[in-house]
């Protein structure tokens, strides 16, 4: 009787495994749901956002290195704070924001301040957000004075949800 029990349980355990769901049909496609056999992606940063896009490396002596995305460049004049992203290979900066625009200059009582190099670091993070850049390298020129004001505009740029950092490529063996 022992062993006929456990035949039994063990037999309900097996039905329990191996049964599936019942079969719903499929619903019959209409015309314009047809998908197309040639893919077309149209979102040209898909690679570069999956971290999949070739970077150029450019000369080990080179500099400023050219392995990167978005390279953000901040700058600090005499009367003025500007700060660019450039992407890769392009001499034109994408996005720009300075304190020569009048809408960023009415606001400020100082054009090269460390307030002005925050509403910079808050307007251009606001920017990349709107074009779709999170991501970003920022290298600061190593013989220059790093300043407080360089520091506001990087905590600024980070608490607009800007990653001052790229991810690493991955590479997918074929």
């Amino acid at each position: 009787m022992a062993l006929n029990e456990i035949s039994r349980s063990v037999r309900l355990l097996f039905a329990r495994c191996m049964s599936q769901a019942a079969a719903q049909p499929e619903p019959a496609a209409a015309e314009s749901d047809a998908v197309s056999p040639s893919f077309v992606n149209r979102n040209p940063r898909n690679l570069e956002q999956m971290a999949l896009a070739v970077k150029d490396r450019g000369w080990k002596t080179t500099w400023p290195h050219q392995q990167f995305y978005h390279r953000l460049m901040f700058s600090r004049s005499q009367h003025h704070v500007t700060a660019e992203v450039f992407s890769s290979g392009s001499p034109v900066p994408v996005l720009t924001c300075s304190t020569k625009e009048w809408a960023l200059k009415r606001e400020l009582a100082s054009t090269n301040s460390v307030a002005a190099s925050q509403a910079v670091g808050e307007v251009l993070a606001l920017r990349c957000q709107q074009a779709g850049i999170t991501r970003m390298v920022y290298r600061a020129i190593p013989w220059t004075y790093r300043s407080d004001a360089v520091q506001a505009f990087r905590t600024a740029m980070k608490e607009g949800g800007i990653i001052l950092s790229e991810p690493r490529r991955k590479y997918i063996g074929t």
